[in-house]
């Protein structure tokens, strides 16, 4: 299975397209079938030429309604860009392509709709220069029109292709889940559902339930739906619902996770790296959006684009991991990517300057020699769980050696060998008759850390 997010401006078809390919009606609420508006996040899927399986997550379009097109763009690999023939690019398109380009989308695809009311070609023509400047330049573009039912098996092939160039999502890796929803089933119980991105989640399995205040609570998978389908597993990227003993579906929200035990440490700050053309002044507090969450952060400029973000409670952030900052006041949105979810604390004059050249040249991926490096020592399990990369032997980087479940940096390992070979010459020479140590006194004349 794959999993699309449509985008675009309100009243421009989305739903009536996502309709039209799958037959199911996306709009789940009385009033928005009554407004004719789509106001929170939908859900319908359909098989492809191919045989593939395409889940649309479709959001609304509306100004007033920005939290819930992020919550449901920000788990998703892929995306439609919806624009109407007969009305052309407007300012919702603008706001939604700019979150496509802050969550740093390559994939997609650009669909004008309502081609039987007007000629597509200059909407076509309009919107593919515009995605020319974003993350999904180079996209496919199709015209349609969802009331006579032309373009739709272009688009279908299209979307065929879309999804055959998708990456193959980390299926074996740590389970995370952003909850989008829950609810109740009589007989069942509390149910959840969201966008599987990465991991497989069983029958059986003891997850974590992280939720927004930065609270956890162990849960149990009692069962397992996709497409409205019983599974015994689901792998990612897939649309799941998960049936879960262990916690009532009012203490469950948006922005909740579930998350595989033990293996996402949380935190509450962050160093990241704005794309794009870093804005000339930050605000001092702004939305965080990430996966189906938004958070309020308070913001430091390091210099450049490096920004440290303090949280109100911790998150299951990793390296690597894409998030939105939105000024609700100016509207602004910008993209930004987690570069280290463990950063240093800046104590002294002068430090957030040199960390702002460690982010702005620092890899997404968190390198081993400089987690290592900084701290002298980790475990296997904590290099892990910051999305660290660890080859198997005895040396898994050039400056790093493995001590049964340790990562130790040679620098860090040949200072203490140092400091604890003068400290048992100092008791030697002190008290010739007990010339030990004890493992407390070894470890802080070795200034070795916890």
């Amino acid at each position: 299975m794959r999993v699309i997010a449509t985008a675009g401006h309100v009243d421009h078809g989305k739903s009536t397209l996502v309709r039209a390919l799958t037959g199911i009606e996306p709009d789940r609420w009385a009033e928005e079938h009554r407004r004719g508006l789509t106001i929170d996040l939908g859900y319908a899927w359909t098989s492809l030429p191919s045989g593939e399986q395409v889940a649309f997550v479709d959001v609304p379009g509306h100004e007033r309604f920005i939290g819930n097109m992020l919550a449901g763009l920000g788990p998703a690999p892929a995306v439609l860009l919806v624009v109407a023939a007969d009305e052309g690019w407007r300012a919702q398109t603008t706001e939604h392509l700019a979150a496509i380009d802050a969550l740093g989308l390559t994939h997609g695809l650009v669909v004008v709709t309502r081609s039987d009311l007007a000629v597509p070609a200059p909407a076509l023509a309009d919107a593919f220069a515009r995605v020319g400047r974003s993350s999904i330049a180079g996209c496919r573009a199709v015209s349609v029109s969802a009331r006579t039912g032309a373009g739709l098996d272009q688009l279908r092939d299209a979307l065929d292709a879309l999804v055959g160039e998708l990456p193959a999502p980390a299926v074996d890796g740590r389970t995370r889940l952003w909850v989008d929803r829950s609810f109740t089933i009589r007989g069942a119980g509390t149910v959840v559902t969201g966008t599987l991105g990465e991991g497989t989640i069983r029958t059986g399995d003891e997850l974590v339930l992280h939720d927004v205040s930065g609270r956890e609570r162990r849960v149990t998978v009692r069962g397992l739906q996709s497409l409205e389908q019983p599974r015994d597993a689901v792998a990612a990227v897939a649309r799941v619902a998960v049936n879960l003993r262990g916690v009532a579906a009012e203490d469950v929200r948006r922005g909740d996770l579930l998350l595989t035990a033990d293996a996402w440490p949380a935190t509450a700050q962050l160093d990241v790296r704005i794309g794009g053309e870093a804005p000339e002044r930050l605000p001092l507090h702004a939305m965080v959006h990430v996966g189906t969450g938004a958070v309020e952060a308070r913001l430091r400029p390091l210099g450049g684009a490096a920004v440290r973000l303090t949280l109100p409670h911790a998150l299951p952030l990793t390296a690597g991991d894409r998030l939105i900052l939105r000024d609700p006041g100016s509207r602004r949105i910008d993209g930004a990517v987690v570069v280290d979810a463990d950063p240093p604390p800046l104590t002294r004059r002068g430090e957030a300057a040199v960390r702002a050249e460690v982010v702005a040249r620092q890899d997404s991926r968190p390198s081993l020699e400089q987690e290592v490096g900084r701290r002298g020592a980790m475990t296997v399990d904590a290099a892990l769980a910051l999305g660290v990369v660890v080859p198997d032997g005895e040396r898994p980087a050039a400056s790093v050696v493995r001590r049964g479940p340790w990562l130790v940096s040679e620098a860090a390992w040949e200072q203490w060998a140092t400091r604890l070979r003068d400290a048992l010459q100092h008791k030697a020479a002190r008290d010739p008759l007990e010339p030990t140590l004890t493992l407390e006194a070894a470890r802080a004349a070795a200034d070795v850390p916890d």
